[in-house]
């Protein structure tokens, strides 16, 4: 972790603090993690990887220096958790009869309205 000044709220309290926390992880550091898990994550977390394999993070929402450090490990911890969720996929399924006569029904309403608008001859 380094630390920077912050912007935003804080008054001279923010020129004067490196409040800002700049996280930074080799993905190599991350033990237990099987190389399709890996792979899983540099897919998913690219826009948070640099060019030397890092995983960045940068946080500066509170004005304390220990908060925003707090914030960053817990950041980094729900980004690499979410990132290791495999979805499920979804099972196709047939549309039931009842579906099918109703959207035949609409269907006949929808018919009989754009009908009742032509000119009768």
């Amino acid at each position: 972790m380094t630390f920077a000044r912050s912007g935003g709220n804080g008054g001279q309290n923010v020129n004067k603090v490196n409040t800002k926390v700049h996280l930074t992880l080799p993905l190599t550091c991350l033990a237990g993690l099987s190389e399709v898990e890996l792979k899983r994550l540099k897919i998913k977390l690219t826009a948070n990887i640099n060019k030397e394999g890092c995983l960045f993070l940068d946080v500066d929402d509170e004005r304390y220096q220990e908060r925003n450090r707090e914030i960053a490990l817990s950041r980094l911890e729900s980004k690499i958790l979410q990132a290791l969720v495999i979805p499920k996929k979804r099972i196709k399924t047939k549309p039931t009869r009842a579906s099918k006569e109703r959207k035949l029904k609409l269907k006949k309403i929808r018919s009989e309205i754009k009908k009742s608008r032509s000119k009768i001859w």
